[in-house]
């Protein structure tokens, strides 16, 4: 029975997974991204992220320790030095998965496993886009700003009600006056048609 055992075997021996894993964890840390299956990428990331961990703090121990899982003097040299630096202000999140498909063969799912702080095209993406805005409502001084602005808003509105009625004031009168003088001519041209007769 398989209880309390939540790891994959990976369908090894015991050591034959963790020479395979040690191997795997050499291998991406010289070369910062490494195609493989999902279900190795996985494993590798319960094995690796403790390690990386461990690297944050340069000491003998910590070296020696990292030294007994990984059994590549230059993979922990490359790990302390370069790696170990630059996750240094990361809380733990130091690999990522990237699904790419299944393999041709045997239909198996691969995929990509990656440091995180080493993509350069998603670094440079997460730059370029904006800070998130804040959900929180604005209380205190904007609320005043509004209030003046609604103020102001109310006082022009007004303003242009008055513009907008001595406008049509005038629309009206000159309209009247146009009427008026119509009456005129059409009198005047009655008055000449009976001097004619």
């Amino acid at each position: 029975m398989r209880h309390r055992k939540s790891f994959n075997h990976l369908g090894r021996t015991r050591a034959h997974r963790k020479a395979m894993l040690a191997n795997m964890a050499s291998s991406l840390i010289v070369s910062k991204k490494i195609t493989t299956t999902t279900a190795k990428a996985k494993a590798l990331r319960k094995y690796i992220e403790p390690l990386i961990t461990k690297a944050k703090n340069d000491s003998t121990h910590s070296r020696r320790i990292v030294f007994s899982y990984l059994k590549d003097k230059h993979a922990v040299t490359e790990l302390f030095r370069e790696v170990g630096a630059k996750v240094a202000d990361r809380p733990g999140g130091y690999t990522r998965i990237l699904k790419t498909g299944k393999r041709l063969g045997d239909n198996a799912d691969m995929c990509i496993i990656e440091l995180v702080d080493y993509n350069e095209n998603l670094l440079a993406a997460k730059s370029e886009t904006k800070k998130k805005t804040t959900r929180r409502s604005r209380r205190g001084t904007s609320s005043k700003e509004t209030k003046t602005d609604t103020a102001v808003t109310t006082a022009e509105k007004e303003e242009s009600k008055e513009i907008v009625s001595e406008d049509t004031e005038d629309v009206t009168e000159k309209t009247t006056s146009k009427d008026g003088d119509k009456e005129t001519d059409s009198e005047t041209k009655n008055e000449t048609t009976e001097n004619k007769e």
